[in-house]
């Protein structure tokens, strides 16, 4: 078990590693897609106030006819809904919860890819009407109404009764934010009932817009941008004040970074494995000293070199497989381990498997040929005489 404890912990290392790996991948993709699919998102720009730049979101620079504009005019957009959010303590008949309450447009649910699992969203008649009416997350809920029955009932946000239409389906969490803590509104009403903002009744924290296809997304980046320069009157030099994200990229940047950390990590395995081989090696190299006589014993009663050679190989294959095997069910326990306390999913990666038995096979063939050469080629008569 000494000897082949580095390759077990080698072999347990990969596992993990790509385990840990393309859970997280896995996990990151999920919450992309979470966001939204083919989104864009569009930000005010940034406010300088007494010299200092306070960053992007800070100006007031987005209106709702931006976002008509952008409907309208823009090839490949799919929808378009804008976010009004505040984060304020609601009250039920239950309860009370501190959420994120958002107002948005009927589009919201298409462009989020998101759907209810009981009740019905709003309309544009209620967005007409600024209607005080609702939908909740999952989260939500649970806080605000326990076990009982949240359709039909009434929550007050800021002394404004809001009554639930509808619950969201449970998205869970995304890059350490709870997706499901969250109340839906029209935006309309956000803006008219709760809103005490002073830059406007027409004023948006961002727009969102789905675009029908992935191919599309570069070409309506640019049309956007562009339609939102000619509105706002923006001409060179001077700088944009709004900012586009395009959410593909931020997939790209996290997966980029989760696969260069899972090459690191399955480095850093591979390292312990060529150490366990080594392991291997340096008790072949004792045994075959131990049992010299019995080398020399073999070869004198016309044991071929061949013979030997096969031995001693068979013995390191036989040691390096068996710690590959020991490895992998820790390995395995060790990923499920991993994924619970992580939050991601466990996914078995049988070809991961596969390769870490041939690997550790192979560091049993090359670490174990020197050892097993040395034995095949004793000199039977000394072999006999050693001690």
């Amino acid at each position: 078990m000494l000897t082949v404890l580095g390759i077990i912990i080698g072999v347990a290392a990969v596992i993990v590693t790509v385990a840990i790996g393309t859970g997280a991948r896995g996990s990151i993709e999920a919450s992309i897609a979470g966001l939204g699919s083919n989104v864009i998102v569009i930000l005010p720009g940034s406010l300088t106030q007494n010299g200092a730049n306070v960053g992007l979101g800070a100006a007031s620079t987005l209106t709702l006819d931006d976002g008509l504009a952008i409907a309208r005019q823009v090839r490949h957009v799919a929808g378009v809904t804008p976010l009004v959010s505040l984060r304020e303590q609601v009250v039920s008949q239950y309860s009370n919860w501190q959420t994120n309450v958002v107002g948005v447009s009927p589009a919201w649910p298409y462009v989020r890819n998101w759907t209810l699992s009981s009740g019905s969203f709003f309309n544009d008649a209620d967005v007409a009407t600024s209607a005080k009416i609702c939908v909740i997350g999952t989260t939500v809920r649970r806080e605000l109404f326990g076990s009982n029955e949240p359709i039909g009932a009434t929550i007050t946000i800021r002394n404004v009764p809001f009554r639930v239409i509808g619950v969201l389906t449970s998205r869970g969490h995304t890059f350490g934010t709870d997706q499901d803590d969250t109340i839906v509104i029209p935006y309309s009403a956000m803006l008219e009932r709760l809103s005490t903002s002073s830059n406007g009744p027409n004023v948006v924290s961002a727009l969102m817009i789905s675009i029908d296809s992935p191919a599309n997304i570069g070409a309506s980046i640019a049309a956007v941008s562009e339609l939102l320069r000619v509105r706002h009157r923006i001409v060179p030099p001077q700088s944009d004040d709004f900012s586009v994200r395009d959410l593909a990229d931020v997939a790209k940047v996290m997966t980029t970074a989760g696969q260069t950390l899972q090459v690191l990590l399955a480095s850093i395995a591979t390292v312990s494995l060529v150490v366990g081989g080594i392991g291997i090696m340096n008790i072949m190299l004792v045994s075959v000293t131990e049992r010299t006589r019995e080398i020399g014993l073999r070869m004198a009663v016309g044991a071929p070199a061949g013979a030997i050679l096969a031995q001693f190989l068979v013995e390191a294959v036989v040691l390096s497989v068996a710690g590959g095997l020991i490895g992998v069910v820790v390995g395995e326990l060790a990923s499920a381990v991993a994924a619970r306390i992580g939050h991601f999913p466990f996914a078995i990666s049988l070809p991961t498997i596969v390769v870490s038995l041939l690997f550790s096979a192979v560091i049993g063939i090359g670490f174990g040929y020197y050892p097993a050469r040395k034995a095949a080629h004793l000199d039977p008569i000394e072999a006999l005489h050693a001690e």
